[in-house]
């Protein structure tokens, strides 16, 4: 099957055309070797699972790897402790009948028996006790890993979950536990408290203080462009001038994954059935690329979707960010900032040269679009709002408004529209 570029779930290495991650998961390697927990908390749509899956295949030759998504429970698994561990048993042993490594057969049984029990009789501690038995007869390092923790980042059976990994990692000396455990989402565990306690509490002790920092860059490097665009020139021989195509998508998307993917996705399947592009080789030139970035803009995708929720939900980050794009004003990068902070877990700003910058130019003009939007919209409400008044106060009770309604009041007087 011929390969090609993906911009929806993971990738495979088989299937699309993809950067390189070998480097990446050294550097994580080295983490794991070093007994370290961690987290992985990046901008929707920015690899998290496509790194997760390559890391759990990389680890595997000599760790016992554990990787879930907490995606596959269901918001009944979160109810109480109870229900938590049932489901969590349940889909340790899903994955595991998949992977097919050896487990000791207590372990199996008890895990089952913790999967198939009635809601309502057990407490977290339960399989805890399994897990530390199964780190302790298993011949390899065991590694735990999950993904879209976000599932359940708002619960407090989850901070339960998170109090018992931590208690493992500092008794690691006496109890065995887990080599090492990965969580990876949009929002930093670290700072989880803040999500579901009161404005006083939840700048306090984290359950996943013990957390080392992840500092693998996972954004897409020049080279990593260049590397991709070559295996697929390799197999097109478009002709294209593959370090001029690298550096105008690197340009415009800074390396953000999901933007670099869709591009050439665009540039490959698109732009060579549009008019002035006849076939491959023309869509892969500074016109095509320029058509492609056009589309991206124009485009409506989850990302966007994400990035506009996000703007509508957290007022204040939304202002940091009219701040960047209008006003010119200088905005210090700092972790001690919350709407900083916040911005840059969701992938709107990075760090350059100690300055909060947006992250590239295509989140610059689709978020410029998207204010001057509103603003727009807002205006023209206004505007319109404040010609009806001027209308109403003209011509006093009687006159008919927008839709047939007829006004009742006298003028300047609050009262009753009436159909």
């Amino acid at each position: 099957m011929a390969k090609f570029f993906n911009v929806t779930g993971a990738c495979t290495p088989a299937r699309h055309y993809m950067v390189d991650l070998e480097s990446r998961l050294k550097e994580i390697r080295v983490m794991v070797d070093a007994g370290e927990y961690f987290s992985i908390s990046k901008a929707r749509q920015y690899g998290k699972t496509t790194l997760l899956r390559a890391l759990a295949d990389y680890l595997r030759c000599d760790h016992l790897v554990i990787s879930l998504d907490f995606q596959r429970m269901s918001s009944a698994d979160f109810e109480n402790e109870s229900s938590f561990v049932n489901g969590l048993a349940r889909e340790v042993l899903r994955v595991i009948r998949h992977m097919k490594p050896e487990m000791p057969e207590n372990v199996e049984r008890e895990l089952k028996e913790l999967a198939g029990r009635d809601q309502g009789s057990f407490k977290m501690a339960a399989i805890f006790e399994v897990f530390s038995q199964w780190c302790e007869e298993s011949k390899s390092p065991m590694v735990l890993i999950i993904d879209e923790v976000d599932t359940a980042s708002n619960n407090q059976v989850f901070l339960d979950f998170l109090a018992q990994l931590r208690a493992g990692y500092l008794e690691r000396e006496m109890i065995p536990t887990f080599q090492s455990v990965i969580l990876a989402g949009l929002y930093d565990i670290r700072n989880i408290r803040k999500r579901i306690r009161p404005e006083e509490e939840h700048k306090s002790n984290s359950p996943w203080n013990i957390a080392a920092k992840f500092r693998v860059d996972m954004g897409f490097s020049l080279e990593d462009i260049h590397g991709m665009l070559a295996e697929y020139e390799a197999d097109y021989h478009t002709g294209m001038d593959i370090s001029q195509i690298s550096k105008l998508i690197y340009d415009y998307t800074s390396g953000y994954p999901y933007l670099v993917s869709w591009i050439c996705k665009c540039m490959d399947e698109e732009i060579s059935d549009r008019e002035g592009f006849p076939d491959k080789s023309s869509a892969w030139t500074k016109a095509g690329f320029l058509e492609a970035v056009k589309l991206l803009i124009e485009d409506t995708n989850p990302l966007y979707q994400s990035m506009k929720g996000k703007l509508t939900d957290y007022p204040n980050l939304r202002l940091v960010l009219y701040d960047l794009l209008f006003t010119g004003k200088s905005v210090l990068y700092t972790a001690m900032n919350e709407e900083i902070e916040m911005a840059a877990m969701f992938g709107f700003i990075k760090n350059m040269d100690g300055m909060a910058v947006i992250s590239n130019r295509i989140f610059e003009t689709v978020l410029y679009n998207w204010f001057m939007s509103r603003e727009y919209s807002d205006s023209r409400l206004y505007d319109e709002g404040a010609r009806e008044r001027s209308q109403f106060i003209a011509d006093g009770p009687g006159h008919r408004l927008p839709g047939g309604a007829v006004c009742d009041r006298d003028e300047g007087v609050a009262g009753q529209c009436v159909s």
